[in-house]
């Protein structure tokens, strides 16, 4: 991949990156599904698979932002059922990437999204007659779900950096309030992003070029994240769980598109 084309971008080209990275910024506090679109416009100014190296950075700095707001509210349980199938999920997406080229993890990823959208809305719909079900069988699905998010979660992470709509989707399904669904996320995505740091420069998608697009756009992260902040407190948790699914059909629909 040549990292060069990372210094090839126009002035208005720059200007929509540094929108995306402020959307980046107010994803981690407030609306997780919005950032689908952050990716869609990385992925439509620079190259599908270098787009991915010079988000992940910016993430990171958003995760860091996200854990220190909402550190109290994070459920360490969950957390600790998903990260052995999200592990999985990264090995996967670190193989899938070795040969696959742009066009197809745009609609891998999209169409995974949708899915997962779709199969949440319905599982949501179902949740009453689970109720009725015995417990051992709740239990028995719970475990399935997880393992079949996680590692759904993991791959897209480390495909193209849109594990974010999958994680909402399974904490959506899990019944998480606004405030336990931003900390656990918080922290989950903090760690795997980390996680991802040195499969990413192996495969080369992150290097001094692209870390020095990162310097220039870390700083419009930062007021997103404190927007967002703002503005979670002002939504309800209808309007937030609407919010979040909306986001996500957006953004696989983009991906599709594109």
């Amino acid at each position: 991949m040549n990292m060069m084309t990372l210094w090839h971008i126009s002035i208005g080209e720059f200007a929509t990156l540094a929108a995306a990275a402020l959307l980046v910024g107010f994803s981690k506090t407030a609306v997780s599904g919005a950032n689908t679109v952050s990716l869609a416009v990385f992925a439509a100014v620079l190259p599908a698979r270098a787009s991915t190296g010079v988000l992940l950075p910016l993430l990171i700095v958003g995760d860091v932002l996200a854990v220190a707001t909402y550190r109290r509210h994070a459920h360490w349980p969950t957390l600790w059922r998903l990260f052995p199938a999200v592990a999985a999920g990264v090995v996967l997406g670190t193989v899938f990437l070795v040969w696959a080229d742009d066009g197809v993890v745009r609609t891998s990823i999209g169409a995974t999204l949708l899915l997962m959208t779709g199969i949440t809305l319905w599982r949501r719909r179902a949740a009453a007659v689970q109720d009725e079900e015995p417990d051992s069988v709740v239990t028995r699905t719970g475990r399935i779900k997880a393992r079949s998010y996680g590692v759904l979660g993991g791959f897209t992470t480390m495909v193209a950096n849109a594990g974010g709509p999958v994680m909402s989707m399974y904490l959506l399904s899990t019944g998480f309030r606004k405030l336990g669904f931003l900390g656990t996320s918080a922290f989950f995505f903090l760690i795997v992003n980390v996680s991802k740091l040195p499969f990413s420069a192996g495969l080369g998608l992150i290097d001094g070029r692209s870390l020095l697009l990162d310097a220039a756009l870390a700083v419009f992260v930062v007021p997103g994240a404190f927007i967002g902040k703002w503005a979670v407190k002002r939504i309800n948790q209808l309007l937030f769980e609407r919010l979040v699914i909306a986001a996500t059909v957006v953004g696989g629909v983009q991906l599709l598109l594109r």
